[in-house]
């Protein structure tokens, strides 16, 4: 007795990891963004310091 899949199951799992990777990717960006902007308050406040 051969058991079918009523849905594309390797279709749904290839989608899920494209999904995964495009979110990782734009949050890499935005960690990156977040990182510039702390450093240039770093800087601000050493300027200011001295």
């Amino acid at each position: 007795m051969s058991r079918t899949i009523p849905f594309p199951v390797h279709q749904i799992a290839l989608a899920s990891v494209f999904l995964a990777l495009a979110a990782m990717l734009g949050g890499c960006n935005t960690v990156e963004g977040m990182g510039q902007d702390v450093q240039s308050g770093g800087r601000a406040i050493e300027r200011t310091a001295q």
